[in-house]
């Protein structure tokens, strides 16, 4: 993919479901309150978060590019 991508967790969102950290591993922890959170905010673009972004029971998992602010996952409408 070559871009870098701006990973976040929406812990309002969050449920702890462990999707992010089964699909990307080492790309996401769960902290003790069991929410998620991204290892890097910014990294290398990669299928495994995109899958992890895209697996999230809730959408909590947000992916953009860092220059701009440009949305990856979800999608504009």
């Amino acid at each position: 993919m070559g871009d870098r991508w701006r990973v976040e967790v929406d812990r309002s969102l969050c449920i702890g479901s462990a999707q992010c950290v089964h699909l990307a591993p080492g790309a996401f922890r769960l902290d003790a309150g069991m929410q998620s959170h991204p290892v890097e905010p910014e990294t290398d673009a990669n299928e495994k978060i995109l899958a992890a972004a895209e697996g999230c029971p809730v959408e909590a998992v947000m992916i953009s590019l860092p220059a701009g602010g440009e949305p990856v996952f979800p999608p504009e409408e």
